[in-house]
């Protein structure tokens, strides 16, 4: 069993997929992005599920997802895990934090459930984090 194993992580790592995950910064962070929404998302759900007030369920969820997240976009992602770059990265999550609240406020006057609002809000704000992880945390210089 554990050769099987072996030959199977061997002929991932020679795959096509493997090799994009390897040189794409931007695939990386959209699998670590997936992996932090998820999580975010719950925690917005539990908040929700427990009758919270929407700023208090969306701020519980980016501060208890920022840490995490640093590691997976930071280290996994971005593969410059400093430390040094935490408070930047946690000023952008600010940003974004911000920015949704205010599309959640905005959108909530259409549609009252509050989980399909914050699901529509997902792929922008993701591409929003993006750019400015790219662009303002995780820069090459």
């Amino acid at each position: 069993m554990a050769d099987l194993v072996r030959r199977w992580l061997a002929a991932w790592q020679a795959s096509r997929p493997a090799a994009a995950l390897r040189s794409s910064t931007f695939l990386r962070f959209v699998v670590a992005g997936g992996v932090n929404t998820l999580f975010g998302y719950a925690v917005y759900g539990l908040g929700i599920a427990a009758e919270a007030p929407v700023w208090l369920a969306l701020l519980a969820g980016m501060v208890a997802g920022t840490i995490f997240n640093f590691f997976t976009t930071g280290g996994y992602a971005f593969r410059q895990l400093a430390l040094t770059r935490y408070p930047l990265f946690a000023a952008c999550y600010l940003l974004v934090y911000g920015i949704n609240l205010l599309l959640i406020a905005l959108l909530s006057q259409w549609l009252q459930d509050k989980m399909l609002v914050q699901g529509l809000l997902l792929i922008p704000l993701a591409l929003l984090s993006y750019l400015l992880m790219a662009r303002v945390v995780f820069t090459q210089g």
